[in-house]
């Protein structure tokens, strides 16, 4: 096994036409083929009848699941998902800071029972708003701690998946790849960021040909991103390929209100 192919997409909950969505994931990752996927804004009902929308979109496609919950409102979990064809030794839940917001986020790591031994994952939802870069830049800070705790420099690269909410040029993003440090943190902080170093095409993952965000008059921009910390003395976690995915309608229906991003990481040599 030379390489892992990775994939991170926003399913957006269950807004629109959930069922027809449901059907262009399900119908992405079978074409796509990933190892490992990182799913944000995933339902999961806790005591009330509701969608558990990532057994609904794994089922029959051999993957294992680990669970973050962000939150619960009336009964119904909302948080980030890991998607494994490997086994899950073990997952953590872990809240990010909200600072003086009213919005709860948090980072899943799960580490992965892969054949190059276990690959430390993990995936997260920054808030969304414009003007909360500052509390997107304290939970960067906060990822970087803990993916340093969870995830030692002698093991396997960590992978770091999802929604940021921020453009590549955001202090919050160059932070994440070791160009600027956050309130005098960042040392020995770095993340390639696939799709920045070998991405094919314009990467936008927010876009305005997105039926579903018209409404919304935002402008296109790369949000969603696949960083991994290397490569290693080894040569594993270089990215090899990357690309946008989930972009283009099944059916007529888009699968999200978000594009997805793939890519291809080295595990060896």
């Amino acid at each position: 096994m030379r390489t892992l192919r990775v994939v991170t997409l926003n399913i957006w909950n269950q807004s629109g036409p959930w069922p027809q969505r449901l059907q262009g994931i399900r119908t992405g990752l079978t074409e796509i083929a990933p190892d490992i996927v990182g799913l944000q804004e995933v339902l999961r009902p806790n005591g009330v009848e509701a969608p558990d929308q990532a057994r609904l979109i794994a089922e029959g496609l051999g993957y294992h699941i680990a669970y973050a919950p962000a939150f619960d409102s009336g009964g119904i979990e909302f948080g980030n998902v890991a998607l494994s064809k490997f086994p899950i030794l073990r997952a953590e839940v872990i809240p990010l800071p909200k600072m003086d917001t009213d919005e709860s986020r948090c980072l899943l790591f799960a580490e992965l029972d892969a054949p190059v031994g276990p690959v430390p994952f993990f995936v997260t939802h920054l808030n969304w708003r414009f003007h909360e870069g500052y509390v997107r830049e304290a939970q960067v800070v906060a990822i970087a701690d803990h993916v340093k705790r969870l995830a030692p420099i002698s093991g396997f690269p960590p992978i770091v998946v999802g929604d940021f909410n921020a453009a590549p040029d955001a202090d919050e993003i160059r932070f994440m790849k070791g160009l600027s440090t956050l309130g005098g943190k960042g040392k020995g902080v770095y993340f390639a960021d696939a799709f920045g170093i070998v991405g094919r095409g314009d990467g936008t993952t927010f876009s305005r040909h997105n039926p579903f965000t018209t409404d919304l008059r935002e402008p296109n921009r790369r949000i969603d991103y696949i960083f991994v910390r290397g490569p290693d003395a080894r040569g594993r976690g270089e990215p090899l390929d990357a690309h946008v995915c989930f972009d283009r309608p099944k059916d007529g229906v888009y699968p999200s209100d978000h594009f997805g991003v793939s890519a291809t990481i080295r595990t060896e040599v």
